[in-house]
């Protein structure tokens, strides 16, 4: 049986401020063909580019991927505001009829931090354009230095930062064998009220929801907030899920 092939959401990206261009973080790529065991293919995440229908005849699985543009906040009838900007409107498009699709006709489908709040929203839930504000939260954007810029470290950018509980018996439990795990974070958005079908399997200490899935999905459909795709080679707790997604690629080629 050949490998099977995960389409991996591209994001809108100009370089030199004149070049339009489809980007993907290459951590991304490499946790799916390096973990799950598939053969990554990026996707334009534009409507104009990308026929949902046609990229699901071709591939057995996708990742929505984390990016830097929020979703926009019209999309769960919010009012935008500058401070909350980039915005990528195209990628909006694909990524929530893409969610739709995907649980629909059953290919596996994992959201990593933004693709958790895309298949939020692509089934009715709403998002907070800055989650720290709410009553009681802490910061979940990455660490910068005390000038304000980034911290240049990646070890300490991606390392683990606040507890997440996990439902007795869900999905996730039952994949990690465990119903508490730490991890990284990194993101202003978060979901504030969720979805129709999305149910809610993870919790981190201060309230956030870390962890979904969409209930009743005849196929794999499980997002996290945290950025699983940075060390799944070495992190267990990430390895395990990309390992599960690779494993429900596989049944559906079988099944196929």
């Amino acid at each position: 049986m050949r490998r099977p092939v995960v389409g991996v959401i591209g994001n809108a990206h100009r370089i030199e401020n004149r070049f339009t261009v489809q980007m993907v973080g290459e951590r991304n790529l490499r946790a799916v063909a390096e973990v799950s065991g598939a053969v990554p293919l990026m996707f334009a995440g534009s409507p104009e580019i990308t026929d949902v229908g046609a990229l699901l005849d071709v591939v057995d699985g996708v990742v929505l991927t984390g990016a830097r543009a929020n979703v926009h906040p019209t999309r769960f009838n919010t009012e935008p505001c500058a401070a909350h900007e980039p915005y990528d409107l195209h990628r909006d498009d694909v990524a929530l009829a893409l969610s739709e699709a995907c649980v629909a006709r059953g290919v596996p489908i994992f959201g990593i931090c933004r693709g958790l709040q895309e298949m939020n929203v692509a089934f009715g839930g709403s998002l907070h354009p800055e989650i720290r504000e709410l009553p009681g939260r802490m910061n979940h954007r990455m660490p910068r230095l005390e000038n304000g810029e980034i911290h240049p470290d990646p070890t300490v950018i991606f390392a683990d930062r606040h507890d997440v509980a996990l439902t007795p018996g869900g999905a996730f439990a039952k994949i990690l064998g465990r119903e508490s795990i730490r991890v990284n974070s990194l993101h202003g958005q978060g979901i504030l009220v969720p979805g129709d079908r999305v149910v809610i399997e993870g919790i981190a200490e201060d309230g956030t929801i870390e962890a979904i899935r969409i209930a009743d999905a005849p196929g794999f459909a499980l997002g996290v907030q945290w950025h699983a795709e940075y060390d799944p080679q070495r992190n267990p707790i990430n390895r395990a899920l990309f390992e599960a997604f690779g494993d429900a690629l596989r049944e559906r080629r079988r099944a196929a």
